[in-house]
């Protein structure tokens, strides 16, 4: 498991969306920790606001991104935790084609490590809508260090061996 050199970095297409409804942009510390850790990787902010935490308003957000040719990636931080007003699981449901249920298991595999039991309150992750993938993660800036650093950014990475999500994107509409 390692970055092979001899293979071209394809630099992925990532919009990233907060959900929140209690920060604005000054206070969007796990957003800006996402876009500073994807663009030094060499990949490009293609997207990034702030929805409040309304299924109806983030499954329309999805859509709409979903349906842009120049996003490849969603990434999403808040709304993952077990509260009434956190729905980013339920969105992420209502515009799946395909859940990608190991990335919320090994998040927490990997969150229990740093936060201990606590971990079993993320319900983190992801699927793939529209050739579109989509990965929630919880609103702290820890959770964003963890899935960015010790699993994303392996798996974004299109020289990581033995394999990574992004050579299967010109796959991903196949019939």
């Amino acid at each position: 498991m390692a970055i092979d050199e001899s293979r071209e970095f394809l630099p992925v297409r990532i919009a990233v969306l907060t959900v929140s409804d209690t920060r604005g942009p000054a206070e969007d510390t796990s957003g800006d920790t996402l876009v500073e850790r994807l663009t030094t990787a060499g990949h490009i902010l293609a997207a990034r606001t702030i929805e409040r935490d309304d299924l109806d308003m983030i499954v329309e957000r999805l859509a709409i991104w979903i349906d842009d040719p120049e996003i490849d990636v969603v990434l999403t931080t808040g709304g993952t935790g077990v509260t009434g007003r956190d729905v980013m699981p339920e969105a992420v449901e209502a515009i799946a084609e395909k859940m990608i249920p190991g990335f919320g298991e090994l998040f927490r595999w990997l969150s229990y490590r740093t936060i201990g039991t606590s971990t079993i309150q993320s319900r983190a992750c992801a699927c793939v809508a529209g050739g579109t993938y989509i990965f929630a993660l919880p609103g702290s800036t820890g959770a964003v260090k963890d899935g960015w650093d010790l699993i994303l950014k392996d798996q974004l990475d299109s020289r990581f061996r033995p394999c990574n999500f992004v050579e299967l994107m010109p796959r991903l509409l196949e019939r």
